[in-house]
């Protein structure tokens, strides 16, 4: 059996498994990293990666490229950048790098300066090269099989992106985005932000990349400081510092969902945050705690009154099943327009079942912090023991500490976390952006993060009976 006959017998594991392709195929051993991205794009659509610099993503995109060309019928890949020489001197030469060591590769495809083809199938089976400088250059394109390739994604315009985001359309239409995050704002931030729950996202630091060179890390630390914006792009793969009014950072919401704790015995309440929505787009969320522990929440759309609370008894009585050594759970309801009907039911259900390990509390956003001192409102005051909680994490993990603050791994909930506003008023209190604003900016409701930031608040008035 000759290379193509076996090549073509193997094609429907290659498919599955990108990372078989490039070890057999093309002699190309994954990282971890790389490795993780590669099964992302067998099993989803839109994969995100920002990274530090030199850790190996043009020889990533290169598999990807080649992998999809060869592995799919009639497929158009094409890869793109913001400049001719990112584009042609670097992604463009690596695709040709990796193609011209394959014995088969070399017998399948053709390479040109522009463009690399299957052999005898030119006009529809092909990749090409398109630098990223104006729409036209990304639209026209339509196949079962298309993968766009965007290189130094960060330095790509909106207009671009959103020209190559609405050619994929079709059944095995997929994106793979790669760059330094160098920009806080477009659709490269956006992946990785507001708009994450719609991809796979990765973070890649050149300190744990076995290609990258220690000494010129360390130069640039030396250089500009660990904390600087360079250090953050070019080594640690971070996006530079949030815009001044973002309320919540995103690497201090980013360790706590990459952290998984156990349940701590010793404490003996439990936690029950609910945001409540009654109909439309909006979501009830009931985020439950132990601790600094946040566990997987439960959405509902679209319930009435009498079924949310149905909902929060359910997971309360669920909770105490599990964990037995709580002694109380504390259900704490966004009581503003329609959770003040939750609340009244569940005390009314409370009652009348002699449940008498639940307590509800009414948490009403408009009224008066606890801290007069900093917040404008109760609302504000609640994100606000959530941040304060998020940085003493984030500063002990710092100093080497391990870290103590466990949310879900959630991308809506970080989305949701790290792209609120606030303002400071003329009183020099910190208030929080409206839902309404946030809504007129594109985003959603933060459902998810106000029940999240619900199971955290512990009002002053109330730590008595809280603990």
């Amino acid at each position: 059996m000759n290379r193509i006959q076996f090549f073509k017998k193997k094609i429907p594991i290659y498919r599955k498994e990108p990372w078989t392709f490039a070890r057999e195929v093309l002699q190309f051993e994954p990282d971890i990293w790389q490795m993780k991205v590669l099964e992302d794009l067998a099993d989803h659509t839109h994969v995100s990666v920002r990274s530090g610099q030199g850790v190996g993503k043009t020889g990533l995109e290169a598999v990807v490229a080649l992998w999809f060309l060869t592995c799919f019928p009639f497929p158009k890949v094409i890869a793109t950048a913001p400049t001719k020489q990112q584009l042609h001197d670097v992604l463009w030469a690596e695709i040709s790098k990796w193609q011209t060591k394959s014995p088969l590769l070399k017998e399948l495809l053709k390479w040109t300066k522009t463009k690399i083809y299957m052999r005898k199938f030119e006009e529809r089976w092909f990749a090409t090269a398109r630098t990223a400088t104006k729409p036209e250059n990304m639209q026209g394109f339509h196949e079962d099989n298309m993968l766009f390739i965007v290189d130094e994604a960060s330095g790509v315009a909106d207009n671009i992106m959103e020209a190559i985001l609405g050619t994929l359309s079709g059944e095995n239409n997929k994106l793979l985005m790669c760059g330094n995050p160098t920009k806080i704002s477009g659709v490269f931030y956006d992946s990785h932000n507001r708009d994450r729950s719609y991809y796979r996202t990765h973070k890649v630091s050149s300190m744990d990349s076995s290609r990258t060179s220690k000494k010129n890390i360390d130069m640039l630390l030396d250089k500009y400081g660990h904390d600087s914006d360079v250090a953050r792009v070019r080594v640690f793969g971070d996006f530079p510092r949030a815009e001044a009014d973002t309320f919540i950072p995103p690497e201090i919401v980013e360790l706590a969902t990459d952290t998984t704790l156990p349940v701590d015995t010793s404490i003996r309440i439990g936690d029950l945050g609910v945001d409540v929505a009654r109909f439309g787009d909006d979501e009830t969320v009931i985020a439950p705690r132990i601790g600094d522990k946040v566990f997987p929440f439960e959405t509902y759309r679209k319930q009435d009154t009498t079924a949310t609370t149905g909902y929060v008894l359910k997971h309360a009585r669920e909770m105490k099943r599990k964990y037995s050594h709580l002694d109380w759970i504390y259900v704490k309801v966004d009581d503003s327009g329609v959770g003040g009907s939750v609340t009244d039911q569940l005390k009314e259900k409370i009652y009348e079942l002699g449940i008498n390990y639940l307590k509800v509390y009414p948490v009403i956003n408009n009224s008066k912090a606890d801290d007069t001192d900093h917040y404008e409102n109760v609302g504000t005051e609640q994100w606000g023991v959530l941040r304060e909680t998020l940085n003493d994490n984030f500063s002990a993990h710092m100093q080497g500490k391990d870290s103590i603050v466990d949310l879900p791994d959630d991308e809506k909930l970080l989305s949701q976390l790290t792209t609120r506003k606030y303002r400071m008023t003329s009183k020099g209190k910190i208030a929080l952006e409206r839902k309404e604003d946030m809504k007129k900016r594109g985003l959603q409701s933060p459902d998810r993060a106000d029940a999240v930031v619900l199971a955290f608040y512990r009002p002053k008035d109330k730590l008595t009976i809280l603990r």
